[in-house]
This record gives C-alpha cells, sequence and structure tokens, in this order.
C-alpha cells in the first residue's frame, strides 16, 4: 500500500443551507437542522433518477472549514468529556474531512434536492450521494 497515493475528489455540488456558522450549527442533523438544498451539477442530473421525495439519502461531503491536523477531541467540542481519538468521534476534524449525512428528500426541482436533517453549512461541497437500501443502512 503506497501511504504517499494522492487521490481527487471532485465535488458533485455545493449545498444551499441558512447553516453559516459552524459554531452555533447542529451538530447532527435531527438536532434541529433547516431544510436545505443540495444543488447538483446539472452534468449529473441524470445520476439523480428514480430518487423521489420521502427516499433516504446518504450525503458525503467534503467538510471544507475542518481542520486536517486534529487526530484527537473532546467530543461534541465540550472539554468536560474526556479527549478521544478523532476515528472513534464524528468530529468535523479529521485527516480527511468527509461527511456523512443521512437525509431525507422533501422535494426535487431539476437538479436541486430539497432535503431535512442536513447539518452540513451554506456552501459544503457535496462529493457524492447514496440511495439508502435496507438494514446496513440503518
Amino acid at each position: 500500500m503506497d501511504m504517499n497515493a494522492q487521490y481527487e475528489i471532485s465535488p458533485i455540488g455545493i449545498v444551499d443551507s441558512p447553516l453559516i456558522d459552524p459554531a452555533i450549527a447542529p451538530k447532527q442533523g435531527d438536532e434541529g437542522s433547516p431544510h436545505a438544498w443540495l444543488d447538483i451539477d446539472p452534468d449529473y442530473a441524470p445520476g439523480l433518477a428514480s430518487l423521489a421525495a420521502g427516499d433516504d439519502l446518504l450525503v458525503l461531503t467534503w467538510l471544507h472549514l475542518a481542520r486536517r491536523d486534529v487526530l484527537s477531541v473532546h467530543p461534541r467540542g465540550n472539554p468536560d468529556n474526556p479527549r478521544r481519538g478523532v476515528f472513534t468521534t464524528r468530529s468535523p476534524d479529521r485527516p480527511n474531512p468527509i461527511g456523512l449525512h443521512r437525509v431525507q428528500i422533501v422535494a426535487i426541482d431539476g437538479s436541486r434536492i430539497r432535503v431535512r436533517g442536513l447539518e452540513a453549512i451554506d456552501k459544503t461541497p457535496i462529493i457524492d450521494l447514496k440511495s439508502v437500501r435496507g438494514p446496513i443502512d440503518q
């Protein structure tokens, strides 16, 4: 395994959300996240075929404001919590800041998908979408 190999990820869209400040955004989508839009590049619109309102979706994002030099954190940013290795937490700060968000589709308008349960902030790059299928995703 070449630990120095480089990989390229290209965004397929961007988050359009009223959340603009990571410090006050919910830590998880089920903690009061407002509805948001996934603005998917029209070149990728054919990949949205068969998605429908009510479907659950896994949204993978690139947490562009995260620190990449962090290997341990106080969970939920609370210094009263004992420090843990970042790979045992959902912290956005990590070597490869990939966000994983389970959302529900509210509406679809062309290449825009309105969702509930997304805690990502405005302008967060979207790197992939995956449908939720079966118990392994629960």
